[in-house]
């Protein structure tokens, strides 16, 4: 074999190998969008049951959940009062 044939073949290898790399890794982003499409779901999923406990039993909640349910009590209470002081500067 001469040094043009082995080059053609050299480069045509790694043109291959080069193709498949880039198969391989768009196979693993596409992977990984679906990975975080599930952990998406899975996050939202969480917050909803959150906030559905939250409305059930915000008024007694057991003890785990006291401080993430007083939380959101004095962040409601903070919202309601800078939007009082947001109606009262537009007026």
């Amino acid at each position: 074999m001469d040094f043009f044939e082995k080059l053609e073949d050299t480069i045509s290898t790694k043109g291959r190998e080069v193709a498949d790399k880039a198969k391989t890794l768009a196979e693993i982003a596409g992977l990984k969008g679906q990975i975080a499409t599930c952990e998406d779901i899975i996050r939202k999923n969480y917050l909803e049951i959150g906030k559905l406990y939250y409305e059930e039993y915000s008024d007694v909640p057991e003890a785990p959940f006291e401080k993430q349910c007083k939380a959101i009590e004095d962040a409601q209470r903070g919202v309601r009062e800078l939007q009082d002081k947001i109606d009262m500067l537009k007026r």
